[in-house]
């Protein structure tokens, strides 16, 4: 698969990242099984074999057990961990946590990073990440906490280099002016069904359009050098394989990545996902599938190129309505 350079970095980066959201069991605190850890063993396998070096998980995903499998991978497989680059999130607290009582909310305090990055690097079996991403944007963040954060964690070798997660222009723009690091990755939801960064640059001063609070957001991230990963690429499967109460949009959308996918000799996946790679921002799909059939049909998009007319077709199809 071919692989590009992170700016800002030395991380060399597959153009397509493997998502661990689901690995190591259901959202529960029942304890990893055995069949768990095999599958994710062949998972992250597989997609390392094929050409995948990043992999992204974060310190809630299936309430830890996501990290934890992945750190049983790892003592399995110690080689693995020099080749490949791991990241993962923090700042999403659950309700109950530590407290019965507690509030679902986002934590940016200093207190919260650090544990948060130890607790992840203890699950993962590693001594260091090598990209961290604040989760979710803090309403109550104090960027000086997170600044004194992100040095204890970068000069003890602890993290690499750092970024964020659904986070606008403005707030990455606040946040970075208090940084002795560069935010090298904005990971957001992006799909051809959820297209609201791209299609804001278009439609600038058109009548009717509502104000969007990610406006602006692509262009600022490819004008910094923030590299963009796209969570949810394949719409959760409506691009592939849509629901039966699925509404026109979906449905035409869908019909037209399989009728592609058909005139290519290859998948859906990678239809959808060459919509993604096709644009100039270079952004990286993270494909999120436990299903390893879909994994490799996935995998398959580093070798279609959507020509212009295709990429627009596309667009137009999943907009539901025409360009203005």
């Amino acid at each position: 698969m071919e692989t590009y350079r992170i700016p800002n970095t030395t991380l060399n980066v597959s153009r397509i990242g493997y998502g661990c959201m689901n690995l190591g069991g259901n959202w529960d605190r029942a304890p990893i099984t055995e069949a768990e850890t095999s599958k994710a063993t062949k998972l992250i396998t597989a997609a390392y074999e094929h050409g995948i070096n990043l992999f992204d998980l974060a310190d809630i995903y299936t309430l830890g057990k996501s990290e934890a499998v992945f750190g049983r991978v790892l003592r399995q497989l110690p080689d693995l961990r020099d080749q490949i680059i791991l990241q993962s999130k923090c700042g999403i607290r659950f309700a109950d946590d530590p407290r019965p009582g507690d509030p679902a909310r986002y934590d940016f305090s200093y207190q919260h990073i650090l544990h948060s990055a130890e607790e992840s690097l203890r699950r993962l079996n590693t001594s260091y990440l090598d990209i961290l991403l604040l989760h979710r944007p803090d309403p109550l963040v104090e960027p000086e906490d997170v600044a004194k954060a992100f040095d204890e964690l970068q000069r003890s070798g602890k993290v690499r280099y750092f970024g964020v997660s659904n986070h606008t222009a403005a707030q990455i723009a606040f946040l970075q002016q208090y940084l002795d690091q560069p935010l090298v990755i904005n990971q957001v939801e992006l799909n051809l069904l959820h297209a609201h960064l791209i299609n804001d640059g278009i439609m600038a001063n058109q009548a009717g359009v509502q104000y969007t609070a990610g406006a602006g957001t692509l262009d600022y991230c490819r004008m910094h050098h923030i590299t963009l990963q796209a969570w949810a690429p394949v719409a959760g499967g409506k691009l592939v394989d849509p629901p039966a109460q699925a509404d026109e949009r979906v449905r035409k959308t869908a019909s037209l990545v399989g009728k592609l996918a058909q005139e290519k000799s290859t998948t859906k996946e990678a239809i959808a996902l060459a919509w993604l790679l096709r644009h100039p921002a270079r952004i990286q799909p993270i494909i999120g599938t436990t299903n390893l059939e879909r994994l490799l049909a996935s995998c398959l998009a580093d070798g279609v190129t959507l020509s212009r007319e295709e990429w627009f077709a596309l667009f137009v199809t999943a907009r539901g309505a025409s360009l203005p």
